[in-house]
This record gives C-alpha cells, sequence and structure tokens, in this order.
C-alpha cells in the first residue's frame, strides 16, 4: 500500500523533501550526501556547479538543484507537498541582519525555505552586510523573531498549498551494500558518485572488468580502506600514512581520462612530467590552460598506453630475480636473499589463496662479477613481470636485456637518477631527497625565528640540500650545519638574554650518532620549552625513549614501519610466524611487501603499469608512485611520518 503524506512547506526542512533550487552547505555535507538527498547523480550535481568539480566543499557555499527532483524518506512512492503560486495578501517584513547571521541561521530560526527566502530576496547573496534588510513573512518575524528589529511592508506572498503529488526516487545505493546499475551508467559515474576508484570497483566486484557493466546487475560499491593506520600503544607516538598532501589523492580515474586537482606549486611542466603526456595533449583537453595554471583548476589528462602487453596464457610469468652467489663463498648477500624470500613466498601464496594465476620462477642472480650469467635463466618472450636484482648495475643489465619487449622490471632497492629514464622500470626505495623536502616542509611549519641546526654525515649532501630547502622557505632563516650534535647550542634571548629554544635536524643515518643527537635533545628539552628536534632517518634509540624525546616533539620519517595495532598486519605477522616460526626479520619484511604491491597491481591482463596511480599501505611500506619524467620511471615517493607528542 502507497503512504501518503501532505506535508506543509515548513516541515520540508525537517523531513528532507524539498523542491529547492539551491542549497547552501551545512556542516558534514558532501557531494555524495547532498547528490542522494535530492535524488540526483553526483555528475549531474557538478555539471550544475562546474566551479565545485573538485569536490571541494565550505560551510555556506550555495550550490544549484535540480528543481524537479525530490527525495522521499525510504518508502517507495510518497506523496510531497508542492508550493503553488496564489495571488493571497499576506503582509511581509523586513528584518536588519546582526553579526554572525547566516541564510542558514535565518532559514533555521523564522521557519522558511531557502527557495522562498531566495524568492523573497533575489539579491540574497550580495545583502548579507551587517545592517543590511532581509524580507521575510511578517508573521514569522513576529513570531520567531525576538526583539529583531522589524519594518513592515505589504506586497503579495506566495503561499504553500498542499497539492498530492507521486514520486518515484531515483536507485541509490547504501554504502556498503549494493547498487542497481542504471541504463545511463559507466565506470566513471559509478566510481565518482560513490567516491571510489576504478581498481576499488574491480576488486570489490570479481570479474566486472571483463563482464562490462549491465543494467539491471547488482554490484557492490563500498570502498574498502587498506591504507588506515591505527594509533600505536604509546600515546605519545603517533604514525602519519606519510605523503599527507599525497597528489594521488587529486587524482580521479576515469575511463578514457583522469582529472587532477592542481596544487599549489603546481607548474605545467612539473604536471606533464608526473603524467607523461605532452603539453599539447594537456591543452587541447583543457583549454582554460590558456588563461593560466590556477590552484584548484580541475585538469583533464589522457591516459596512456601501457608500456607492457602480458604474453599469452592465464598465469602471470613471474621472475625473482635474487643474490644467493653461484660460489659457496659468496655469501656476502646470501641471508639477505634467503629472508626476502620468506617474505615474498608468503605474498605468493596469499595472492594465489585469493584465485591469482601465477608462474614463478626464482632465478639465482649470483653475484655482481658473474650476474650477466642467470640472465641466459629468463626467457623474455614468456615474462610478465620481473623483481629484482637488487643492485644498480645488475638492474641496467636486466633493463637491456629486455628492453625489445618492455617487461616490467622492479628494483626493491637501487634508486638512482640515471635509472630514470627507463619507462618500465619500477623503483621501490624511497630517496633521501623526498624525505629531505618533507623535513623542510615540517620544519617550516613550526618555524618562528628559531636558529636550526642541521647535523651532517661526512658527505654533506643530504645537510646541504635541506640548508638550501630552508633557506627559500622559511623568512630570515638562520641555518648552521655542524658535524656533531654536541655542537648544538641554544640560542640566547637579545632582549632578556635568557636561554631560547632552537630547531635541530637529524640528516646522518648513523645509529650512533642518532644515538647521540637523542641525547642532546633530551637534554636540551629540560633547559628550555619549545626545543623542536627532526630526524631524516630513524634510529633505534627513537623507539626506546619515547617520552623523553616528546618534550621534544621529535618528527622522524621511515620508509618502512609496522603497525602492530593493524589488523591486516596482524594477519601477516601471524601467518609468517605460523609458518616459519619466528618473527619476520628486515627482509622479509620487504620481500613481502615488493611481492604482494606489485602482485595486487597485476590484473589478468598483466597491465601493471595501469594501477601505479594507486596508493597502497603494505605490512610496513608505503608505496605511492610517481612518473619521474614524461616517458621515464615510476619511482616510490612513500613514507611513514612518526611524530612523538608531548
Amino acid at each position: 500500500m502507497i503512504k501518503r503524506f501532505f506535508i506543509l512547506s515548513s516541515l520540508c526542512m525537517v523531513l528532507g523533501v524539498s523542491a529547492q533550487k539551491s542549497h547552501t552547505v551545512v556542516q558534514g555535507d558532501n557531494p555524495y550526501n547532498i547528490a542522494k538527498k535530492y535524488g540526483i547523480t553526483v555528475d549531474e550535481l557538478l555539471k550544475l556547479n562546474p566551479k565545485f568539480k573538485d569536490g571541494k566543499l565550505a560551510i555556506g557555499d550555495i550550490l544549484t538543484i535540480k528543481s524537479d527532483k525530490v527525495t522521499a524518506p525510504v518508502v517507495t512512492k510518497t506523496a510531497v507537498a508542492e508550493k503553488v503560486k496564489t495571488n493571497t495578501n499576506a503582509s511581509l517584513g523586513k528584518i536588519v541582519l546582526q553579526p554572525k547571521q547566516t541564510i542558514y541561521g535565518i532559514t533555521k530560526q523564522y521557519r522558511i525555505s531557502e527557495t522562498d527566502l531566495r524568492k523573497l530576496n533575489p539579491e540574497l547573496d550580495s545583502h548579507m552586510k551587517i545592517g543590511d534588510e532581509i524580507t521575510l513573512p511578517l508573521a514569522s518575524i513576529k513570531k520567531y523573531g525576538d526583539s529583531q528589529q522589524v519594518i513592515a511592508t505589504e506586497k503579495p506572498v506566495e503561499t504553500p498549498v498542499e497539492k498530492e503529488v507521486t514520486v518515484t526516487p531515483p536507485a541509490v545505493a547504501v554504502e556498503g551494500e549494493t547498487y542497481v546499475i542504471q541504463a545511463k551508467d559507466n565506470y566513471y559515474r559509478i566510481t565518482k558518485q560513490f567516491g571510489i576508484t576504478q581498481q576499488d570497483l574491480f576488486a570489490l566486484n570479481p570479474g566486472l572488468e571483463e563482464k562490462g557493466l549491465k543494467p539491471g546487475d547488482s554490484i557492490k560499491i563500498k570502498k574498502s580502506n587498506t591504507d588506515t593506520v591505527a594509533e600505536p600503544v604509546n600515546p605519545k607516538t603517533k604514525i602519519d600514512s606519510g605523503n599527507e598532501k599525497s597528489s594521488s589523492s587529486n587524482v580521479v580515474v576515469g575511463d578514457d581520462y583522469v582529472t587532477y586537482t592542481v596544487q599549489q606549486g603546481d607548474t605545467v611542466f612539473s604536471i606533464v612530467n608526473k603524467f607523461g603526456v605532452s603539453i599539447d595533449d594537456l591543452i587541447a583537453l583543457n583549454p582554460d590552460l590558456s588563461h593560466g595554471l590556477k590552484s584548484g583548476m580541475v585538469l583533464k589528462i589522457k591516459k596512456q598506453d601501457p608500456a607492457y602487453v602480458k604474453k599469452n596464457g592465464d598465469a602471470l610469468s613471474v621472475v625473482l630475480m635474487l643474490p644467493f652467489g653461484y660460489s659457496t663463498n659468496e655469501t656476502q648477500y646470501r641471508g639477505m636473499a634467503l629472508d626476502f624470500l620468506t617474505g615474498a613466498k608468503l605474498a605468493i601464496e596469499r595472492n594465489a589463496r585469493g584465485g591469482q594465476k601465477l608462474d614463478i620462477k626464482i632465478v639465482d642472480s649470483g653475484n655482481e662479477a658473474s650476474f650477466k650469467n642467470s640472465l641466459t635463466q629468463i626467457n623474455p618472450d614468456n615474462t610478465d613481470l620481473i623483481i629484482g636484482p637488487f643492485f644498480k648495475s645488475n638492474v641496467i643489465d636486466v633493463l637491456d636485456f629486455t628492453k625489445n619487449q618492455k617487461i616490467p622490471i622492479v628494483a626493491p632497492f637501487a634508486n638512482s637518477p640515471e635509472l630514470y629514464n627507463y619507462s618500465n622500470l619500477i623503483i621501490v626505495e624511497t630517496n633521501n631527497q623526498t624525505y629531505a623536502d618533507k623535513i623542510v616542509e615540517e620544519v617550516k611549519g613550526v618555524y618562528s625565528d628559531q636558529k636550526i641546526y642541521v647535523v651532517a654525515d661526512a658527505k654533506k649532501e643530504n645537510a646541504n640540500y635541506i640548508k638550501a630547502g630552508l633557506e627559500k622557505s622559511v623568512k630570515n632563516p638562520n641555518v648552521v650545519i655542524v658535524n656533531s650534535p654536541a655542537e648544538i647550542q641554544l640560542d640566547q634571548n637579545m632582549m632578556t638574554g635568557q636561554s631560547a629554544p632552537v630547531i635541530a635536524v637529524l640528516a646522518n643515518d648513523n645509529d650512533s650518532m642518532g644515538e647521540a643527537f637523542a641525547n642532546r635533545m633530551i637534554a636540551l628539552s629540560k633547559e628550555v620549552q619549545g626545543v623542536k628536534a627532526f630526524s631524516l632517518f630513524y634510529s633505534p634509540i627513537f623507539e626506546k625513549k619515547v617520552d623523553d624525546l616528546s618534550q621534544a616533539s621529535l618528527v622522524y620519517l621511515m620508509d618502512r614501519k609496522i603497525n602492530t595495532d593493524g589488523g591486516f598486519e596482524k594477519e601477516i605477522l601471524a601467518a609468517y610466524k605460523t609458518k616459519y616460526c619466528k618473527t619476520p626479520p628486515k627482509y622479509a619484511i620487504v620481500g613481502f611487501d615488493v611481492v604482494n604491491d606489485m602482485l595486487t597491481r597485476e590484473n589478468k591482463k598483466g597491465e601493471i603499469f595501469k594501477q601505479m596511480n594507486k596508493v597502497q599501505t603494505q605490512l610496513a611500506t608505503k608505496f605511492e608512485f610517481v612518473k619521474s619524467k614524461a616517458n621515464g620511471a615510476y619511482v616510490n615517493t612513500g613514507y611513514r611520518v612518526i611524530r612523538l607528542v608531548p
């Protein structure tokens, strides 16, 4: 039986039913729930409001809403009140706008819809200054206006008349459940409407990529969240996911192109390099670029063809190149390789249980001198992915050996600018320059004319890079490079003569230097409050003296950090211990993370390069790949930020 309700316009806001032409953003609003409220798709909402195409809404923003669509509360068909113009002579009044009064506040206080308020005040947006006059029904002013100043007037006003209308709400999904595919749907529309990536959609619906979208079929649309980092046990330690201002969060994947929201500091050159496109292609899809690049612009960027096409067969053919050493005397890297293999096997078995068909071949890459002999064990015409070798010179040899086939090559440890020219190379190790840029950003956030010390290693490359970055980023910098933490001294206040706090940065990855740095920071923070410490590298002492170092608000970066409270992490640690009767050592963690990340990016067609925009955190490593240059290598820029909170 169809339930019918006769609703007065004054109740429309309460029941969530309105034929409004506009909507004022309030706290908690986002494009998805606004579109759902008014029975339109997110795509339609953004087309009506092009200046909000990036999906960023602020409280008080006004969105245009189609007036011929309304939502109904849960029942299939609902009768709603439709407003019809009549020529009654109801009295109107005017209020004088008071401080802190907003459009939303007025609609709430005087029980009037925003649509009616705008009809009475066509120039409302430009008349919201203190002292401006706002026209309202006189009865509402007298009833709800308290002591607010009223100026009476007379003119015709539209009054709501009840009229029964039957409305069928659009097909919408409850998040976490299913969505029924509509005739006009495509992958882009669905992913944008529900705020998930196309890869997540395929992961939630196995076989969908091959089968395609068929009207009437039901699909899952809840977004999985594998990148969430829970708070650690120690309340003074906070692990950020790293790369908080991640560029990938500004990239939306479509069917034929991706969209990218321009960030502060972006240039046309950096964008074309990032996405490997030409300037002509970028401008062709974005004519507005002729007026200049502006922060917040949403750019369309043409997808590039993958550099690799999978070989024939259902199984993904993967080669692991590990330096066990041909000779029994070559043991330098054998332990490292064996540990890496234990983690890799766990990842391989996990993905195989999930239904992935894999053909794995392990090649002993020997040592650097005998490496080229190992290449004879690889058939480039029947290999889809090579993980390894470990060393830069060997990586170049493999790239040259497979250059005609463009097989994806994964370098777990090698990271050097001379590798950046290879378009089929995936570099896992995050370089120190990426870390240093983050440290500069962190220091800039707390800087207020303090003296800055940078503790260098023998080469001073990292220290000089950080110093140069700080001198460009902060006002009136006083940056001093020192060779030892013992040289860090409190500053002196020129006015009072008292000790003043300083900022100290450790740019040396030696553990003994890390311990000396930690002890010096603890001592200085006991003498004066406000000392700030940063480290480009992790040192074991940091986890042993969390309470003391939190007084210096130590922030340090790590390429790998296990959040032992996370569900995924607990699962993998338990599986490793069950299989090998121990906790995973360092290179076992690397082996699992690298292999699991690469295998989860692969699809049945072997199109791993189509998945490189996806950010993933594995057991301990954050993977966030960017193109080093047009037609260049993919380089991981992921890291974990650990903050010791006082």
